[in-house]
């Protein structure tokens, strides 16, 4: 069992990575269906939520489907943080998560998100304020360094984790990688076999197959595994992957019946949550990649990713439907 403060959580636990314009509740609701452990909401900017903006404190919105339930926060000036950290605290999720990061250039060059690796005593007198001021569990998703020449994660989780942190997840790029090359799990299993980590360690980079996350387990020791961009168009691998690793068997892919049925209720809570047309310009990265390999399916997908209609674009997944049944 792993444990992130009062949070119980089964053995080798898989977590949503928090996205923009992705892990809203929606998407939240079919990867909960589909076995998350734990998701979180998409990332919020502490000055936002400080000055009421709507689209920020819209992001607040929980649900008990979804539990538990992270909000992360992201920026650079202490009060605001904790300021944000508090306005979260109310919204009633079950733990906070400081995102430092985010390697997006608007964000990092003004020292929030990854910029934090370029100021580590503000990042953990940050955490530390946060950590003193709400009553949740606190964590922290994080790079292994700014750049080639600065990979210090495994003292900065011992920072971290001195703060009163209750897990970190490590991303295995550092930021000016972005997200080229390769995820370097290798450093994040450093951080788990330092003897003095008592916390969970939780890893994230290229999880995007169940044998992948088992020899991640398995390799690097690592206490659970957050996946980001394969889950995008593919929120079933949640429960290819903890069949793989109860199992170690592979299951089939869904069918394009049960694809079509999953994308039009998806569909359905994306419109009802965000309206027309936000709803349905979020929804089109998801559709795009739920029927990704069809055959002569360029014409089919052009119409299913322009249109504005719900009615039509649930036609036009009857007819996939139909078609390649």
């Amino acid at each position: 069992m792993v444990t992130i403060g009062q949070i119980e959580l089964r053995d080798k636990p898989l977590f949503l990575a928090p996205m923009e314009d992705v892990t809203d509740p929606s998407f939240r609701y079919v990867c909960k269906q589909f076995g998350a452990d734990v998701v979180y909401t998409e990332f919020i900017a502490s000055d936002g939520l400080i000055r009421d903006a709507s689209k920020s404190i819209r992001k607040l919105d929980i649900f008990d489907f979804e539990r538990p339930v992270g909000i992360q926060l992201y920026g650079h000036l202490l009060d605001s943080m904790v300021e944000a950290a508090k306005i979260a605290e109310a919204a009633a999720p079950d733990l906070i998560d400081l995102n430092f990061g985010c390697p997006v250039r608007k964000i990092a060059t003004r020292g929030a998100g990854a910029g934090m690796l370029c100021n580590v005593p503000l990042m953990t007198e940050i955490t530390h304020a946060v950590v003193k001021n709400v009553k949740l569990p606190v964590t922290v998703k994080t790079r292994l360094g700014w750049d080639e020449n600065s990979k210090n994660i495994v003292d900065i989780a011992e920072r971290l984790q001195d703060t009163g942190i209750k897990a970190i997840t490590i991303h295995g790029r550092t930021r000016a990688q972005l997200y080229k090359g390769s995820a370097d799990w290798k450093l994040i299993g450093e951080v788990k076999k330092n003897p003095r980590m008592k916390i969970p360690v939780i890893g994230n980079g290229d999880i995007i197959s169940p044998q992948g996350a088992d020899m991640a387990f398995k390799r690097y020791g690592i206490d659970g595994i957050m996946i980001g961009r394969g889950t995008v168009g593919r929120p079933w691998i949640f429960k290819e992957i903890r069949h793989y690793l109860d199992t170690g068997e592979l299951l089939p892919d869904l069918s394009i019946k049960e694809k079509v049925t999953l994308a039009k209720a998806q569909l359905a809570k994306s419109v009802e949550w965000k309206g027309i047309p936000v709803g349905i310009y979020e929804m089109r990265r998801h559709l795009s990649n739920y029927f990704k390999g069809l055959p002569h399916f360029k014409e089919i997908r052009l119409k299913l990713v322009t249109s504005l209609d719900p009615d039509e674009i649930v036609s036009i997944l009857n007819r996939i439907a139909d078609l390649y049944q």
